[in-house]
């Protein structure tokens, strides 16, 4: 018995939900009890999806959210999307300093540009397109990073979202607009807040304000006892965080 426990006394499983960042836990929690409720037909995917009519001329403001949480039912594949997306959206959350303030700007940012373009190109469940900024910032953000696919082809970092869209076109033989959508949010995003900010003294257009880091930091900063500037001016910072890789592709040493 001692054996299936972690050394501080619990399962693997809770010590790995346990030890995820706050906002990373919580998406990952919603995703997977968002299939359940499909699974066991308390919803139905035509509730979820996002639609600007049902939105904003129904009120169904729900779909704002649930849209980027439901990747299909129950299943391996589910699996798969669902410890893809915890561990770049980790990786990324830890590097902020596990800083709630700053990563659910971030989400805010992608979820915002995703249902605003959306429409035009009829993409109507969004978590794939979010995942996929996830893991293009990580990218960039980790350059000499080495992974391997499938065992057979090794890359740096940078290429992983490239990797990834190639195996979506010959594994469904359609262009993946939506991790391309999500590959150009991504960027932006990493322009404005590691290429820019060099270039133009320091300033950083993306950071989120001052009531954003109050609202999400009040009881941080209280603990810490350091300025409001520290907080606002703490960064997104380059994650060099090692990990597991994801089934099918693997860091390497």
């Amino acid at each position: 018995m001692d054996q299936m426990m972690g050394e501080g006394g619990g399962f693997p499983l809770e010590e790995w939900f346990w030890e995820m960042p706050i906002c990373t836990r919580w998406w990952t929690v919603a995703t997977i009890a968002t299939s359940a409720l499909v699974q066991f037909q308390v919803a139905t995917p035509f509730q979820l999806f996002y639609s600007f009519r049902a939105v904003f001329h129904k009120s169904q403001y729900w779909r704002l959210i649930t849209t980027f949480l439901y990747f299909g039912p129950l299943s391996l594949d589910l699996v798969f999307h669902v410890y893809f997306l915890q561990r770049y959206s980790r990786l990324l959350e830890e590097s902020s300093g596990r800083s709630p303030a700053h990563f659910s700007w971030l989400l805010l940012y992608s979820m915002t540009c995703l249902i605003a373009v959306s429409p035009l190109i009829s993409i109507p469940f969004l978590g794939h397109p979010l995942s996929s900024t996830m893991v293009y910032i990580w990218a960039r953000r980790n350059p000499d990073t080495r992974l391997s696919f499938l065992g057979l082809l090794v890359f740096t970092a940078p290429y992983l979202p490239w990797v990834l869209m190639g195996f979506s076109l010959v594994l469904h033989s359609t262009i993946p607009k939506d991790e391309i959508l999500g590959v150009v949010i991504g960027h932006i995003w990493y322009f404005f807040s590691d290429v820019y900010p060099p270039l133009h003294n320091g300033t950083r257009p993306f950071d989120p304000p001052r009531w954003w880091c109050r609202l999400f930091e009040r009881q941080a900063r209280a603990a810490d006892g350091g300025s409001e500037a520290e907080h606002i001016n703490h960064e997104l910072a380059v994650a060099r965080a090692p990990g597991v890789a994801p089934p099918d592709i693997h860091q390497q040493g």
